[in-house]
């Protein structure tokens, strides 16, 4: 899974450009203000949507100075309610891929998220290491020294939920929301028997018990 970082401070157009980004099966991390982005830089990330102009005083412009400083080639679109050449001379210059104007259609920027996606990516298999596991994100199969384990949906994408987000502690509600849905009614302990049957399918994954609220992958 591919996993993008949007910074928008019009918060009910973040929202909207990451549920439509999600549908599409894309991991999502959105920021509403710059500081929060910047601090973020050094994580894994496929892909950057940065508004130019934010409301803390930081820009666009800011941020992807602070992420070419550790990423050369990571590719970042800008958005901006500014159709000005010299915005987009300026992105191009700074290393931006896309630049596209306010208002517009989520369908479009989805578009150009997988054409830029695509041609970034499409030679590169999308795998994880974790001691001697190899997790082929896109085809969803893990093996251990070449030997492919069995796990059932639930168990891959709980796996992809803590290898994506190593050292992060979740609770018990986190998990249930992002592995089963939003929707999910029902109790909780279903957490406790999934992380189980992951534990005795991949005992050399260190996943921490967090009594009392949940479980982090180290």
């Amino acid at each position: 899974m591919y996993k993008i970082c949007l910074v928008e401070d019009e918060k009910n157009l973040n929202n909207l450009i990451k549920s439509y980004l999600e549908r599409e099966n894309y991991e999502v991390v959105n920021f509403y203000e710059g500081n929060a982005a910047i601090n973020y830089i050094g994580n894994e990330v496929h892909l950057w949507i940065l508004d130019i102009m934010l409301g803390d005083n930081i820009t666009g412009y800011d941020i992807i100075k602070k992420i070419r400083e550790t990423d050369k080639n990571v590719p970042v679109i800008f958005t901006s309610a500014r159709d000005q050449d010299i915005d987009k001379i300026i992105g191009l210059e700074l290393g931006s891929d896309d630049y596209i104007t306010k208002p517009y259609s989520s369908k479009e920027l989805v578009l150009r998220v997988n054409r830029i996606i695509e041609r970034v990516y499409k030679n590169i298999a999308n795998i994880k290491e974790y001691e001697n596991y190899k997790i082929d994100i896109d085809k969803r199969l893990v093996f251990e020294d070449d030997k492919e384990l069995n796990l059932t949906t639930l168990e891959f994408d709980l796996l992809l939920l803590f290898i994506n987000n190593k050292n992060k502690s979740f609770s018990r509600e986190d998990v249930l929301k992002h592995v089963w849905g939003e929707d999910y009614f029902g109790s909780d302990r279903v957490v406790d028997d999934l992380v189980r049957r992951l534990r005795k399918k991949m005992p050399k994954l260190h996943i921490n018990t967090i009594y009392g609220f949940g479980y982090r992958l180290t």
